[in-house]
């Protein structure tokens, strides 16, 4: 049965419009009236001018020494770029496409959508005279084309093609551009768009007798570009609408084969699932460009904010989430693909940083050939970025038990990016210290905006090391002494306050001292878990910790950290207030058509983006997609969830969720698992092992179970299941 979303119109700006993409050309379709609006964009459309390169006096010791000087002005020189032309951007960015604009005519209004999740399909019901007419828009996974199929009574239309420049020409003017060319001949119309160090864009559209094609495309030059675009156009003019359908609708068909089904009785959280995993099956498809805050969904009347660039101090990382436990594996290679080619930067970065040949170094904020966006220097320090994909990296080894990627490219990259942490720890008589670190976006980039043991840094370290330790076993790699050393040593956070009043700092003398967007203190609960929840003497101040948290609020969140919340209160046992953050959000940070908004959606909930009480009703939407992909991953999480190395079941399922469940759910060691909660009681667990394997699993019955296997039952006594498997087994773990 289909899963159709539906819109009503109007749909008045671009980021209420419905979705597609396939990872690299993307489209937004809105309008009212009798215009129907298609905004195109593209993941890959990049001016890679400008940015700051790390160069030698951007070391650790310089940076350093600024800091515990106090010299703010010697910092700033170090991250300067005074040599940057006249005319060239400060940063690279995605350039904004475009537009095209379709007007049926008089006497006819566009009345509701619907997107069918299951087919890639967008349905557009029309009016005219009193009968209701069927638009159909598809845009194709394998090319950069979209169709619109017009039926018999509306193919009367005026295609108006708006190139961005209508709204940016003067900003792209002043950094060198040349305004579009257009072209026109009937059938066959669009426009180029030169950049002045990349290739040239063209977009063309070519009018069949029922349908409108659109496609992008790049070339060395204005003709070449067309022409290639053209030449695209013209093969798949040769196709029925009905062929491209089929096509489309087989990749969705697929890709939503091995995508885990859940049942739970929130119709909110259901439709954030739904949607999200539409939304990451193209964000991230595996032929597509790794996933940028924004993909390729960009406005075309602006240039997007923070130049829709690779953010890895927690973005990127929420855009990826749901492929772990969605069981969507191969989603995250595009991004590892492409770290894997900024591999001589990462290397450079940590050379001149530190002097050290075997390191990597990430920046928070990058572009697509990894040129550091700025001179934001805490972001350019902030080494948790690194460590963090590290942790990616390993996950994926975990939940796919790949002992090749582990060994080639996980083991490699974990073991470099824990270089640069060992360089920069100190012994202080017994201890370990971080003498310099930051936690993310505390403080902006003042001078009071770093310290010693930063508690998101430690619990960057503790991850990375706890990894390292474990994946030296599985592969027979000796570990370095350093590693138990930092385990023994280090403090896994800061902690303020004195005897049994400690809660987590940010760094040693900063507490949490307003609502703050980022929980990075609090990371050590997750998305690091390396704080036991189980040992007495953490959890006093834990709670001590989310209870100082709670009472700050959300009044500096934006949209993304929303789900992050719900994630912690999940692990900290709230499940109510894992339920409850996600419909707030769902609220607050989403637009009439479901766009995902960085800043709030209406002032009175948090001053992320609006005023307390007056909104600016021109103001413009901020659309980021990693909100949307994290409220997708604490749902999973709320069903399951693996901490301290052992999966738990439904730990984020409310009680009043008296019907609750999962099919096939990933679960590290490649295990995908199938269970029900019915009146609070949980029912069988169906495990299928994709690998050899040991499944550890919180016993959701108490003490006693039985596992039954092709070979007989075995009776378990323990709060902890720890089962062998073998690869491609299916087995039943079912109360005693």
């Amino acid at each position: 049965m289909a899963r159709k979303i539906e819109w009503d119109f109007p749909l008045p700006r671009t980021h209420t419009g419905m979705l597609q993409t396939n990872g690299t050309m993307g489209t937004m379709v809105w309008g009212a009236g009798s215009v129907l609006r298609i905004t195109l964009g593209r993941a890959d459309f990049w001016d890679h001018r400008g940015g700051l390169p790390w160069t030698e006096q951007q070391s650790y010791a310089n940076i350093r020494q600024c800091l515990e000087k106090g010299d703010e002005a010697a910092l700033r020189t170090l991250f300067e770029d005074p040599g940057r032309p006249p005319g060239t951007p400060r940063r690279p960015s995605i350039l904004p496409v475009g537009r095209v604009d379709v007007d049926f005519g008089q006497g006819v209004s566009l009345h509701r959508a619907a997107l069918d999740i299951d087919t890639g399909e967008v349905t557009v019901e029309a009016g005219k005279q009193g009968h209701h007419h069927t638009l159909r828009l598809m845009l194709s996974m394998d090319h950069c084309v979209t169709a619109l199929n017009l039926p018999p009574e509306l193919r009367l239309i005026r295609v108006h093609m708006v190139p961005a420049w209508e709204y940016v020409g003067e900003e792209l003017d002043a950094i060198g551009f040349h305004p579009p060319e257009r072209f026109d001949s009937g059938r066959i119309s669009g426009w180029t768009q030169m950049r002045p160090a990349d290739p040239c864009l063209a977009v063309v559209y070519r009018r069949e007798q029922d349908v409108l094609l659109l496609g992008t495309g790049f070339g060395d030059g204005a003709e070449e570009a067309r022409n290639g675009v053209l030449d695209q156009l013209t093969r798949m003019a040769g196709e029925s609408y009905p062929t491209l359908q089929e096509r489309t609708a087989a990749w969705w068909h697929t890709y939503w084969t091995d995508v885990p089904k859940i049942d739970i009785p929130n119709s909110n959280l259901r439709f954030l699932y739904d949607y999200g995993m539409f939304k990451f099956g193209g964000l991230t498809q595996p032929a597509g460009v790794a996933a940028t805050l924004q993909g390729a969904w960009v406005e075309e009347y602006r240039l997007p904010p923070w130049s829709n660039d690779y953010h890895f101090n927690i973005n990127v990382q929420m855009c990826y989430g749901p492929a772990y436990h969605g069981n969507k594996l191969e989603h995250l290679l595009p991004l590892f693909d492409l770290i894997d080619g900024w591999m001589p930067v990462l290397r450079h970065n940590a050379r001149v940083f530190l002097g050290i040949e075997d390191g990597l170094m990430l920046p928070h904020a990058v572009d697509d050939r990894c040129t550091c966006m700025g001179g934001f220097w805490t972001g350019s320090i902030d080494h948790g970025c690194t460590a963090w994909v590290a942790q990616m990296m390993y996950r994926y080894y975990q939940y796919s038990a790949d002992r090749e990627f582990l060994e080639q490219r996980a083991y490699p990259f974990m073991y470099s990016a824990m270089r640069v942490y060992e360089e920069m720890l100190e012994e202080e008589g017994d201890v370990l210290v971080l003498p310099v670190s930051v936690s993310p976006e505390y403080r902006g980039a003042a001078m009071d905006a770093w310290g010693r043991n930063a508690s998101f840094q430690l619990a960057c370290v503790h991850r990375l090391c706890a990894d390292l330790l474990e994946a030296a076993e599985v592969l027979g790699r000796c570990p370095r002494p350093i590693w138990r050393r930092i385990q023994e040593k280090l403090p896994r956070a800061c902690l303020s306050g004195g005897p049994g009043r400690e809660r987590i700092a940010l760094w040693e003398g900063a507490e949490l001292e307003e609502s703050h967007r980022h929980h990075s203190h609090l990371a050590g609960i997750t998305p690091f878990d390396i704080i036991d929840l189980e040992d007495a003497g953490w959890w006093g101040v834990i709670e001590r910790s989310l209870s100082h948290w709670i009472c700050l609020g959300p009044g500096l969140w934006s949209g993304w950290c929303v789900p992050w919340a719900s994630m912690i209160h999940t692990r900290a046992g709230n499940a109510d207030a894992a339920e409850l953050w996600l419909e707030i959000w769902q609220r607050v940070f989403t637009n009439e058509g479901h766009g995902t908004l960085h800043d709030v959606h209406f002032p009175g909930f948090s001053m992320m983006g609006k005023g307390a009480v007056c909104t600016d009703p021109g103001r413009e939407e901020i659309m980021q997609i990693e909100a949307g992909m994290g409220c997708v991953t604490a749902i999973q999480e709320m069903l399951l969830h693996t901490r301290a190395g052992v999966v738990r079941l439904f730990h984020g399922a409310p009680r009043h969720w008296t019907r609750v469940g999962f099919t096939r759910l990933r679960a590290p060691g490649g295990f995908l698992l199938s269970a029900r909660r019915q009146n609070g009681s949980v029912g069988p667990i169906e495990v299928h092992s994709t690998a050899a394997a040991v499944l550890r699993l919180d016993n959701p019955w108490g003490e006693s179970a039985v596992i039954e296997r092709s070979d007989g039952l075995t009776h378990w006594l323990g709060s902890t299941l720890e089962v062998s498997a073998q690869a491609n087994e299916r087995f039943i773990i079912r109360p005693e």
